[in-house]
């Protein structure tokens, strides 16, 4: 990676693990992290709580919170892990920057419905995840990406995007 304070975007759909491998991996690494949820309006919590998926106009005052963290980050020199579900191209386009790096955990929708039926104390329904998979847009050429099979442990995951990224600890 040649530049000299990454920071990652963890994307994909709900339950595939984002916040589990970011907050290991900055862990490990000692940079900073922002779990992406936490700059949801408490309207946008509220309707997806109550089963209803976000409409763009939900979302873009989210992504423009996100950018700014990771705008943040680039202007202090400082890498970073953020967690932002960044399922269509237009949502990635706000947050894309030259530094920045999408982390997209991949996986068989039963696997995740299977794990998002174990969450406890998430607001995000399983009943969203089949509009999350429809909303999915794959990454383009042009996106700096790395993807990660959400088969393998957490620690499998962290110890992977670490060595393909050769990330080390600050």
């Amino acid at each position: 990676m040649n530049v000299s304070a990454p920071v990652l975007v963890f994307m994909g759909v709900a339950g595939t693990g984002k916040s589990t491998v970011a907050a290991l991996l900055a862990g490990r690494l000692g940079w900073p992290f922002q779990e992406g949820d936490d700059l949801h309006p408490a309207e946008n919590v509220a309707k997806m709580a109550a089963g209803h998926p976000l409409t763009d106009e939900d979302r873009w005052p989210w992504l423009d919170r996100v950018a700014g963290w990771i705008d943040d980050r680039i202007a202090a020199g400082e890498p970073g892990i953020i967690t932002c579900s960044a399922l269509r191209r237009a949502y990635r386009d706000v947050l894309r920057r030259d530094a920045v790096t999408f982390v997209h955990f991949t996986g068989d929708q039963a696997l995740v419905r299977e794990r998002m039926s174990r969450r406890e104390g998430h607001f995000m329904p399983t009943a969203l995840l089949d509009s999350q998979f429809a909303a999915l847009e794959p990454l383009e050429q042009d996106e700096q990406a790395v993807l990660v099979d959400i088969d393998a442990t957490p620690e499998e995951q962290a110890a992977y995007i670490a060595s393909v990224l050769r990330l080390i600890p600050s």
